[in-house]
């Protein structure tokens, strides 16, 4: 028996492998979510949407976009925390800032996240002296501050509310509780994992090994996603519609779970996935109300922060590419010519005495 799995493990690594399963797996996300969004799209007024988006109030919208501010306000810290974690203290906050706002903006929107956001921030990080190997740990730590934060609070809202899960996943209320616990146990296996000595922490080899954060600073880890998250689907709830009511834990629910598979996807801006799930999940509201919801969400969370991203990195390879360079040029060139007249100035005493 032992032999036979033996010889599925290597067969598996040869012909198939996690990165051609993962391909295949992002495929079937994304094919069934353009299905499930063209059939839900059908029969969709227009007119209805227009009307819907004109009815939410600028109150309403600018909530939505101050929970915006604070998500990306809170999401700076998840490279600030990787930084730290890997001993990088003498990159500056604003630097962690810079990174982890314009690569998650930019790589959430193009899509393959892994490696558009991280060659963006090689590009902003070796700057300071780091390497592929200490982007590749940040990366690692920033996308476990991320899922430790969504499983957190997705098993606590499936516990409490399965009702909402079953909505998208149709299963038993029963099966999304037990779903919940395993989310919740498997936090707490690996807070006992992390608390029984730090040589248990160390993963990696071969030059590339991460030193994983203290059980207490994992505390701070998840609180961090958990904030960043709340403020992401605050943002969402201060959009919906006010008919039928819905609590805010219920919609927590449904957004983290449209969220994860819009990830998995690696679609560009999770488009099609997201929405899709959404729509599939919230059936009790009017579907012209629930895409104009969408829209403004999408303006206020992905249009916006990306044409700020695209700003900011513009201007700073600007900077660092041409008026930097040209500075030091002139500033180099022009040395001479100024330090003529301060040698003229001081011989002219000599020359009168």
């Amino acid at each position: 028996m032992y032999r036979l799995l033996s010889a599925l493990g290597r067969g598996f690594k040869t012909y198939v492998g996690w990165k051609r399963l993962g391909i295949v797996a992002s495929i079937l996300i994304i094919g069934f979510a353009i299905t499930s969004l063209v059939n839900t799209l059908k029969g969709v007024d227009s007119a209805v949407i227009l009307t819907a988006l004109t009815e939410k109030s600028p109150t309403q919208i600018g909530l939505a976009a101050l929970f915006v501010v604070g998500a990306f306000c809170t999401l700076t810290f998840y490279d600030f925390f990787a930084l730290r974690t890997i001993g990088k203290l003498h990159v500056p906050y604003r630097i962690a800032a810079l990174s982890a706002f314009t690569s998650y903006v930019i790589g959430h929107n193009l899509g393959a996240t892994v490696f558009t956001g991280g060659a963006i921030r090689f590009r902003i990080y070796s700057d300071y002296g780091l390497t592929a190997i200490d982007v590749a740990k940040i990366c690692f730590i920033s996308g476990l501050t991320f899922w430790l934060g969504n499983l957190f609070v997705l098993g606590i809202g499936m516990i409490w509310h399965p009702a909402a899960a079953s909505a998208m996943d149709l299963l038993p209320d029963s099966v999304n509780q037990l779903i919940g616990v395993a989310c919740l146990t498997g936090i707490a296996a690996y807070f006992v994992w992390l608390a029984t000595g730090k040589k248990r922490r160390q993963l990696g080899q071969n030059g590339w090994k991460v030193v994983l954060p203290s059980a207490k600073l994992t505390l701070v880890q998840v609180l961090i996603g958990v904030v960043d998250l709340g403020f992401c689907a605050m943002a969402m709830y201060m959009l919906m519609p006010s008919e039928p009511y819905i609590d805010f834990v219920s919609l927590a629910v449904v957004f983290i779970l449209a969220t994860l598979l819009g990830f998995a996807s690696h679609a560009p801006g999770s488009l099609g996935v997201f929405d899709a799930a959404m729509l599939v999940a919230l059936p009790m509201f009017a579907r012209e109300d629930i895409i104009a919801t969408l829209l403004i969400y999408r303006v206020l969370y992905f249009l916006l922060p990306f044409g700020v991203a695209i700003s900011i990195l513009g201007m700073r390879e600007l900077w660092l590419s041409v008026i930097k360079p040209w500075q030091e040029k002139r500033a180099g060139n022009g040395h001479p010519v100024a330090a003529a007249p301060v040698r003229q100035i001081a011989q002219r005493p000599r020359k009168q005495g």
